[in-house]
């Protein structure tokens, strides 16, 4: 069953226009066999007026040379040209619906406590925001703040989440140097090895630190 914009009309064409059977009209169009047939015979869409599908872009001309030749060939609606067209890339802030631009400090505030790498340029040109509003969301001087609640931005509607992974991706290497430097401040400069502590010298030991003995300290209360 093939997506035609107008099938009926288009069946319309293809009775008048060609030599195709009723099952090859209808497997093309996406109709019943009997429906076309009503077409045939003016009991369906009377006095209605064919579509070409050739000028539409939806047929060519040698796939329904190939269907006439071959009564079990079924044709193939023809690829859009449209869809190769390479689309421009977008150029300047993104345009936000009024409906949604009061999410963008929910989203920017949910860039700040999961993703910190990804710079202030970067959130601003993603969700088509202002630094200024990124940096009061961030010292919490919004007008608004106490209502800001993290939202990731593709919940919001504000993009898609191939161009939020995107972002993510070009940060990481940022991310990897701020989670290094975090470790380190947390844990502290390291041990020394073992084998590089100094043992303290023994000093000897005189003979007026030697130990007594017991008639060493007995003798002195002799006679």
């Amino acid at each position: 069953m093939a997506d035609i914009l107008m099938p009926k009309a288009t069946a319309v064409w293809l009775i008048d226009n060609t030599t195709l059977t009723f099952e090859q009209v209808a497997d093309f169009c996406g109709l019943h066999h009997l429906e076309v047939k009503g077409i045939a015979d003016g009991d369906v869409a009377e006095n209605m007026r064919g579509v070409d599908p050739i000028s539409g872009g939806e047929l060519t001309r040698e796939e329904i040379q190939k269907a006439e030749a071959d009564p079990n060939y079924r044709m193939q609606v023809a690829a859009s040209k449209i869809a190769h067209i390479p689309q421009p890339k977008r150029k300047g802030a993104r345009y936000t619906p009024v409906a949604r631009r009061g999410d963008k400090p929910d989203a920017i505030a949910w860039f700040i406590r999961n993703h910190p790498e990804v710079s202030d340029p970067q959130i601003s040109k993603l969700i088509g925001t202002t630094k200024s509003t990124i940096t009061n969301v961030r010292d919490k001087t919004h007008w608004n703040s106490a209502n800001i609640k993290p939202v990731d931005p593709v919940t919001l509607g504000l993009c898609s989440q191939i161009e939020l992974d995107e972002v993510i991706t070009k940060a990481s290497s940022r991310r990897r140097k701020m989670d290094a430097e975090r470790a380190a401040e947390t844990e502290g400069p390291g041990l020394a090895p073992a084998e590089a502590v100094e043992e303290p010298e023994t000093q000897p030991v005189s003979g007026d630190d030697q130990e007594l003995s017991a008639e060493d300290v007995f003798s002195a209360f002799k006679d």
